[in-house]
């Protein structure tokens, strides 16, 4: 076969693969995607919780504005236990709803990789084919031919395969801009099954405290309204109780009391505005989040639990550093919060959140500067005085400058947003700061 001949049906057998090429788009995979009958039945599921979790608050707030007695005390712990136990079956839907999308979207990804990869290599190949024994010009080529037929015909084959490599290129840029929204897509489903998880971690311990308190109601009234009664009472008792309770805080290394957290939330009310009540709730909730998660990067741990291996790299990595350079402290034995795992014992998202406000370094950054300024030193997120400021100060921004305006805030301290799927926390946050505020009250 001479050398033109075989440059024609390789050309032809490129453009075949290129044709071929063109025709693909970015494909659906079916094989791990939930169908539309079973996401009609979580749906219903969800909705069905959802009523029963309504009947419960409205039988709540009933009993709430009754006589206090120890009985309806009693019956509004066990109506908050049922409506918990609801509310975690709703997250639990929430999470194999976003399971399921998440399994989907990593399936497409892999799927149309493999396809550009695939492609990528037969072009390479027929290419090397096409050119492997010279690398004539095309003028070189169309003078060498004997007749104006050949001449066409090399020309055609030219044209063909040029405009063919032209479009497989923009192919090839579409495609690459496909992914990247299919990457993001599945950024952001991570990071919903990381607030998920968090919002069902703190249900659970919510649930459990409400056990507990109906364990610690019956033993110290032993079940007789009068003892109960007397409890109430007793304001000069429950003072004294209030003000030497510990106030439990993730990320420092000397326990304090109520009475002193409430000491340092009214320093950064007078700096911020923000409310203390509702700063101690937040507060709360976040080393509550921070002690279900567990810590990371303490002297012992793994190197799977290592700083570098937890925290997103082009995110946190480079502030973290910062941070501890700054303060004089070793990275590699500075704890930091753990990632979110899912029922599978998968990790779900990046952690390497710092401190008692549970402030991740790239966020650290943006407040560090507003800290320091007001206290007169470098900002560090592992004492509780600049936690308990950064945190107001971040609030305030939220929205946190009137009570109106706290449920909104602290949604945005969550999640970066006021999306209801997390109402959970907003809604606690302020139920939370309720009782604070009875708390700080009883104290005057």
């Amino acid at each position: 076969m001479n050398r033109f001949l075989f440059k024609k049906i390789i050309g032809g057998f490129l453009v075949a693969i290129l044709l071929a090429g063109f025709s693909f788009s970015l494909a659906q995979t079916d094989g791990n995607s939930i169908s539309a009958s079973e996401k009609i039945e979580l749906q219903r599921q969800l909705d069905q919780i959802q009523a029963e979790i309504s009947q419960y608050e409205q039988q709540l707030s009933q009993i709430r504005g009754e006589k206090k007695t120890l009985q309806n005390k009693l019956n509004e712990l066990k109506k908050q236990q049922a409506k918990l136990t609801l509310q975690i079956q709703a997250t639990t839907l929430q999470i194999t709803q976003i399971d399921n999308q998440l399994d989907q979207t990593e399936a497409d990804i892999q799927t149309n990789l493999e396809k550009v990869e695939d492609l990528k290599v037969k072009i390479k190949d027929v290419v090397r084919l096409l050119y492997q024994r010279d690398d004539y010009s095309l003028l070189y080529l169309l003078l060498a031919k004997d007749n104006l037929s050949d001449i066409l015909t090399e020309f055609e084959i030219y044209i063909k395969v040029s405009t063919g490599l032209h479009d497989f290129a923009e192919k090839l840029r579409q495609t690459n801009e496909e992914l990247a929204i299919y990457k993001q897509n599945l950024s952001d489903q991570q990071e919903e099954a990381n607030n998920l998880l968090a919002i069902q971690n703190l249900q659970r311990g919510k649930l459990l405290g409400a056990l507990t308190q109906q364990d610690s109601l019956l033993a110290e009234t032993k079940g007789i309204e009068a003892n109960y009664q007397s409890v109430l009472n007793d304001t000069k008792a429950k003072a004294a109780q209030i003000r030497n309770r510990l106030y439990e805080m993730l990320g420092i290394s000397k326990e304090i009391t109520f009475g002193q957290a409430v000491e340092i939330a009214n320093w950064a009310f007078a700096q911020t505005g923000v409310r203390s009540a509702f700063l101690l709730a937040v507060l709360t909730q976040e080393s509550n989040l921070g002690k279900n998660v567990g810590t990371c990067n303490r002297p012992g741990d793994p190197p799977s639990k290592s700083y570098k291996v937890i925290m997103k790299p082009d995110r946190d990595i480079e502030p973290f550093l910062k941070i501890t350079a700054q303060l004089g402290m070793d990275p590699e034995i500075t704890p930091v919060s753990c990632p979110m795992r899912d029922k599978n014992g998968n990790r779900i998202g990046w952690g390497g959140a710092m401190g008692p406000a549970q402030f991740i370094p790239s966020t650290w950054m943006g407040y560090k500067d507003k800290v320091a300024e007001l206290t007169g030193k470098p900002a560090n997120p592992w004492d509780i005085r600049d936690a308990f400021l950064a945190a107001a100060i971040k609030l305030k921004a939220g929205g946190a400058g009137s009570q109106d305006g706290e449920w909104a805030a602290a949604m945005r301290y969550f999640s970066g947003s006021t999306n209801t799927k997390y109402r959970f926390y907003g809604d606690n946050v302020v139920k939370l700061a309720a009782e604070y505020q009875e708390d700080i009250d009883n104290l005057k």
